[in-house]
């Protein structure tokens, strides 16, 4: 098949064959970032704003190496010096925006469904950077080809997601995409943060956190969303930690070949003990360079390109 959306705004509209063909995409690109010159002419001559309403240093940063890879021109919206500051509309500014000819807007918000409602009017592709607690697609996709990679396959493979569930946009998409390449999803976290209403999305929830990383080949560990909480969802970080966190004595209980997972950025000693974090299971660094090939597939895809076959060798 071959990619015919303008846009990435979600994980759940996706296709499993579209969410494998950004896989497969993401691994020739993978590819082209061990050259000795890494740089491809696919975004040449395009305009990307990179425009993050909410912090970000990951994924921001990731995607603008990975649109200078394919030889676009980045601009980075600063928030704090924009008229955003002076209550003009994110419609109106992004409309400005694309006034002076941009292609592809990457937008991170608080505000859930921000990314859809510039997509209706924008004639530039739209990317998802993550909004509010609805869904980060770039990080479910390199996650996933994080796992395909090191474990060959997904289907069938037993992965567990531990944490903040219930404000975790990161969760939200990797429920979706997991489940629909055939993985065996389990939530678990405090019944305030992980609801059963989870089980609606095809998963398994768990409140037993030795149950829950028992059989894992896949754990991936959230951390706490203070931010998007409107009031304490459990009575303190040292309690979270010891009932909740994964410490080594909990990691001795995992299978010998179970791999860690963070989207970061890392709370060390709350949902992780340093020790597991760095340890040679922990895949959290691989996480981060295979964010840089998924997001230059993604770039690539909805600016028109159709799939893997086009990228040199």
């Amino acid at each position: 098949m071959t990619w015919q959306r303008p846009h990435l705004l979600d994980i759940e509209s996706l296709s499993a064959e579209e969410i494998n063909l950004v896989l497969d995409t993401a691994r020739a690109f993978k590819a082209v970032g061990e050259r000795a010159i890494k740089k491809v002419p696919a975004l040449r001559g395009k305009t990307v704003i990179n425009l993050f309403v909410e912090p970000s240093t990951r994924t921001r940063t990731s995607f603008e190496l990975a649109a200078l890879r394919l030889s676009a021109d980045v601009i980075n919206f600063n928030t704090e010096a924009s008229s955003l500051k002076k209550g003009e509309t994110l419609k109106d500014t992004a409309r400005n925006l694309e006034a002076l000819n941009a292609d592809i807007f990457i937008i991170r918000h608080s505000a859930t469904g921000a990314p859809h409602f510039l997509a209706r009017f924008l004639r530039g592709s739209v990317v998802n950077a993550g909004d509010g607690a609805h869904e980060h697609p770039t990080q479910a996709l390199l996650d996933t080809f994080t796992v395909r990679e090191k474990k060959g396959r997904i289907a069938g493979l037993k992965v567990t997601i531990l944490g903040d569930i219930l404000y975790s946009r990161v969760a939200r998409s990797n429920i979706w995409a997991l489940t629909k390449l055939g993985a065996e999803v389990t939530l678990c976290g405090p019944s305030t943060l992980v609801p059963r209403a989870f089980e609606q999305m095809g998963c398994r929830v768990t409140h037993n956190v030795d149950e829950a990383i028992r059989d894992a080949d896949v754990i991936n560990l959230l951390r706490i969303q203070h931010e998007r909480q409107r009031k304490t969802m459990f009575p303190s970080i040292g309690e979270y930690a010891a009932l909740f966190g994964l410490n080594k004595a909990r990691f001795a209980q995992t299978k010998p070949d179970a791999m860690i997972m963070h989207p970061g950025p890392i709370n060390r000693g709350v949902e992780i003990d340093s020790e597991v974090a760095d340890c040679g299971r922990s895949v959290i660094l691989e996480q981060v360079t295979n964010g840089l090939a998924v997001r230059m597939a993604v770039l690539y895809l909805v600016n028109g390109g159709k799939g893997p076959h086009e990228i040199a060798a």
